[in-house]
């Protein structure tokens, strides 16, 4: 035994730091950064979904939630960056069931707001105020990206998604201020050189002889600006984009027949791929030799170049991968990429909402099936998410009929990617403070753990 005792002391002073080399203690610190990094079978992923009971914390989530759909929706956004923070620190869930429910309340919200949209007009154009060939480029991608973004959600640790986040966020939305700033100057000189054409009239000043046409970024006109719903469909792109959702959870049902981390579940996941890839490709193609074209900027004609439409499928692939990571809408990314390719305010929002309405739903499908919800928590909240969404689209009509400022849309966008961006990220910091005390495993899990 006194022999075993002297070989364990001389064993320890040979690992000291001073008796070791520089490459010795070099692979020493690639070791420690391994094993906080990844630890196989060390998954510490376990779901808290507290009791069903309608007390303050449902009361004041429910608030929380109704106003956060309401911002998300007419910013195009969806408003998960509201809804996450709100269903961890006051109703009590997990961060990872949170982002769940958090997706089923976009999806409320976004089928709300399409309803809503499906009878208005472009604002200025004589076409619907949802352009179709914007949705069928970043449709299938943001569907591809939402695959990849649900799993990394299994797989990456909660500071790792916090650090992610705020540098996103807090990019995306000071993007969207100036770009609303800069509609906003553009509306005061349309205003302005509107008034001075009236003052110039010798007509009577009822405006009924002024010959003024708003910018496509201006308020919708008051006349015809909403029609049947049939006249607004357009049934072909629709079977595509439905086409591909199908075909998804197809893929997805048929995936939990299969061994987790399997062979057949890895060429299932793969499949997801070429369903995507061959919707976007058609519309590409079609884009790029000038067969079709996006038609809501109006009379500016774009020439596709194909590395602008890769790089737009590239965002549509990320703005998935965000969805699905932090259980946000995609439109946290399409919103902003759709102002800056110069799309009205109003069609970018409805696009992009449009788009989120399959991305969400599917992964709502992909959560189910992980079990990371209580149904009955997300069909209330998707019901106040759902009426919400509708109560700020009527609302914000009315304010820009009234204002005549679709600039306000874009304020609204930037606003509620700032607030997500606070309390996402202040969240998040929290969670990984309070793991540094408790000294808990912050590294990677795996996809294939069964919690």
């Amino acid at each position: 035994m006194l022999s075993g005792v002297g070989s364990a002391e001389r064993l320890l002073k040979a690992i000291e730091p001073g008796n070791l080399s520089e490459k010795e203690t070099e692979q020493g610190f690639v070791v420690r950064l391994v094993n906080f990094l990844w630890q196989s079978g060390s998954g510490t992923y376990h779901h808290v979904w507290p009791e069903m009971e309608f007390g303050w914390k449902m009361v004041v989530g429910s608030i929380i939630g109704f106003f956060g759909a309401a911002l998300g929706s007419v910013g195009g956004v969806g408003g998960g960056g509201i809804f996450v923070p709100m269903l961890t620190l006051i109703i009590g869930f997990d961060p990872k069931s949170s982002t769940a429910i958090s997706k089923c309340m976009i999806m409320g919200a976004a089928g709300s707001t399409v309803y809503y949209n499906l009878r208005l007009r472009h604002p200025t154009l004589d076409m619907p105020i949802i352009d179709y060939d914007l949705a069928l480029l970043f449709q299938p991608m943001l569907m591809l990206g939402i695959s990849i973004g649900v799993a990394f959600n299994v797989i990456f640790a909660d500071w790792m998604v916090t650090v992610l986040l705020i540098i996103l966020f807090l990019g995306t939305s000071t993007k969207a201020l100036f770009k609303g700033i800069d509609t906003w100057k553009k509306e005061s000189m349309m205003k302005r050189e509107a008034a001075k054409l009236l003052e110039s009239e010798s007509k009577p000043v009822d405006g009924s002889g002024a010959d003024y046409k708003p910018l496509p970024s201006g308020p919708a006109p008051l006349l015809d600006d909403e029609v049947p719903l049939i006249y607004n469909i357009y049934w072909k792109e629709l079977a595509l984009l439905m086409y591909v959702w199908v075909a998804f959870l197809i893929v997805q049902i048929v995936k939990t027949y299969a061994t987790t981390c399997s062979t057949k579940y890895w060429v299932l996941n793969s499949l997801q791929v070429p369903i995507a890839a061959s919707v976007t490709l058609y519309e590409a193609i079609c884009l790029y030799k000038g067969t079709r074209v996006i038609a809501s900027k109006g009379k500016e004609i774009t020439n596709w170049k194909v590395h602008q439409i890769f790089l737009y499928c590239c965002c549509g692939i990320v703005a998935g991968m965000v969805g699905g990571l932090l259980g946000l809408g995609g439109g946290f990314i399409l919103g902003p990429l759709f102002l800056e390719l110069g799309i009205p305010p109003q069609v970018a929002s409805a696009t992009s909402t449009f788009a989120m309405t399959f991305s969400s739903s599917m992964s709502v499908v992909q959560y189910y099936l992980l079990n990371r919800f209580p149904v009955p928590y997300a069909a209330y909240f998707v019901l106040v998410a759902t009426i919400a969404a509708f109560t700020g689209q009527h609302i914000l009509r009315k304010i820009i009929a009234l204002l005549g400022r679709a600039s306000i849309i874009i304020f609204i966008l930037a606003l509620t990617i700032f607030v997500s961006a606070i309390s996402l990220g202040g969240v998040g910091i929290a969670n990984m403070v309070e793991k540094l005390e408790n000294q808990e495993y912050m590294g990677f899990e795996s996809l294939c753990y069964e919690s």
